[in-house]
This record gives C-alpha cells, structure tokens and sequence, in this order.
C-alpha cells in the first residue's frame, strides 16, 4: 500500500546515524542492527519499519539497516527473520497478516511460536467504504441492502487471508449477511474497482485519502473510537456493531533471543513511538501507536494465532494458488 508516501517519509530522508552510547562499552548491541519488513520499499509496511528503524537508533546508539524481502505473501521475509541467529541484531517488523494468520493458511515453516514478541507498535483505523453514489449513507443502510438480497454484493480485498479480508468475513458473520469476496493483488488495484463501480464495498483504510477528497463514501470504522482524520464516519458501536479487527504492526526477535535484549528492543520501541510526530504521521496511513510490551503482546499474539486458527477452519477459506 502507498499512504502520503512523502508526508510520511518526510523525516526519513536523512539517514540512520547512531549517536555515541553506552554500546561502545562491548555491551548490546555493539553492532549494526537489521530490521527485516517482508515487504517492497515504497509500502506502509516499509514505511512504518523506516520510522521505527529511525527511532530505535536513536535510542540504541547503532545504525539500523531495513531490510525488505518481499515475496509469496510475505512469506519469504517473515521466514527468513524465523531462521535468523537469536543473537538481537535481527528483528522483524510485520502486521498480523504475516505473522499470525498465514501459518494457517500457506504452507510454511514457521508459526507465531517461532518469534519472540518485542512490542506491538500500531493499531489501525479499519474503514468500510463504497464508492460515492452509493445509496447507503452508513453501513448500516449496507447491512439492511444485502439482507434483502443475499449474494447481490461483493467486496473487495488485498488478498484471500489478508487482514482486510477476514475483517469482511468477520463482519458478514455477525450481521448475517451474504456478500461475495472478490480478491486482488493489492489495495491499489481493489481500490481502483471500487471507484469504477465494479465492486460495492471495500473494508481497507487504504482508501481514507479518497474518503477525504469525496471520492469515496465513509460507511464505518472498525475502532472504538473515530478516526480524527474522518471524525463524521461513524464506529461499528455506534451503529450497534461490535468486533476486534484485530490489526496491529508489530516487532518480532527470532524464537531464542536473550530477554534484556528484548526488554531493551522494546524499551527502545517505546520511546521511538511515543515521539511527538508519530500519532500525526500514522493518522494520515488510518495508523495510530497502541504500545504493548513484550508479556502483554505475547498474549495478544497466542490469542489472535489461536484466533484465526479456527476462523480460517471454520470458514474454509484457502489461500489462492
């Protein structure tokens, strides 16, 4: 996905430099840091991996190389950082899709298991729009149309088991209706169908800049509060909705990595999130921080894994290919 790529890159342009630090001493880390992002340069993936790189080395005091290794869904990148030493010189950075939803749907060698959980870094604004003349002012109005005629709708998707997929499912199952899944490659491409009228809904914040210019129809947010960029869209509670979407960008150590070298990674995570622009850049890719360290996010991770696990069963959904 490409979200204000040079509003949020902004403060990427000058790159890592490490200030003197206590690292010199022989103590972690004393050497160049990587943070693996299975993805392509240019994404919000990439993006959020370049902020977090920028911060965490800062803080640690060593130059922090990203790393994209993009390919077979985020497989090859998410794979790689499994087999890495556990040494605490490399990390991943990677959303729920990657992590807790594709060992349940591809054929891998890795599972959540593999990883240490470092901290989860952001929570994203979901967003459910349709193109701008369609006649349902809320989502709502969506529910009660699709209702009346079921299997007449269809919604789009970055991809069968991708987070903006099983957020669709999620939602369909709870106001038992029957709206027809149409894949594609990537957001850009499902976005562009929207638009053009050749798919009814769209379930991806993706499309919150197009929301903005009046391209797009807001019909709901996913989270229990407004986005403060479409602060007229109502929240899935308001209109009697209710579900954990469950989307979060996270930082990964490969299964073994020494605890203080953890709790310190994601110390340093922290404060890199905590800074003053952050919520302000994320705001404008439907992102906001939603910290949690390592023991909560462990929970978090085993919860959403266990989670998937059965929806992706239950639903029979199976991974294209």
């Amino acid at each position: 996905m490409k979200l204000h790529r040079r509003t949020f890159c902004a403060s990427l342009a000058l790159p890592f430099v490490a200030k003197p630090s206590w690292a010199q001493s022989g103590r972690w880390p004393n050497k160049v840091l990587h943070f693996v992002t299975p993805y392509p340069p240019g994404g919000l993936s990439d993006q959020i991996t370049r902020f977090i790189a920028n911060g965490v080395s800062s803080e640690l005091g060593q130059p922090v190389i990203v790393d994209n290794r993009a390919g077979a869904g985020a497989v090859l990148g998410t794979e790689f950082a499994a087999r890495s030493a556990p040494d605490g010189y490399t990390f991943l950075v990677a959303p729920t899709a990657a992590v807790a939803i594709a060992p349940w749907l591809r054929k891998v060698r890795f599972t959540a298991d593999d990883f240490a959980p470092v901290a989860k870094l952001t929570s994203s604004y979901g967003l459910v729009t349709a193109r701008k003349e369609a006649p349902w002012a809320n989502y709502r109005d969506f529910v009660t149309a699709a209702k009346a005629a079921p299997g007449k709708y269809t919604f789009a998707s970055n991809g069968v088991g991708s987070i903006v997929h099983l957020t669709g499912v999620l939602l369909h199952k709870q106001a038992g209706i029957d709206v027809v899944h149409v894949p594609y490659k990537g957001s850009m491409e499902s976005m562009t169908d929207l638009i053009g009228g050749r798919v009814d809904v769209m379930y991806d914040p993706v499309t919150l800049p197009r929301v903005k210019d009046g391209m797009l129809k807001g019909l709901v947010t996913t989270n229990p509060t407004r986005n403060p960029e479409l602060p007229n869209v109502p929240t899935l509670q308001e209109l009697g909705f209710d579900i954990d979407p469950r989307s979060w960008f996270a930082l990964f150590a490969p299964k073994g990595t020494p605890p203080e070298i953890v709790a310190r990674m994601s110390e340093a995570a922290q404060k890199a999130m905590s800074a003053p622009t952050a919520r302000q850049q994320l705001q404008l890719s439907a992102m906001y921080p939603d910290f949690e360290g390592p023991d909560a996010f462990r929970r978090r991770v085993q919860e959403d894994s266990s989670f998937f696990r059965e929806l992706i069963r239950k639903e029979n959904i199976q991974a294209e290919g």
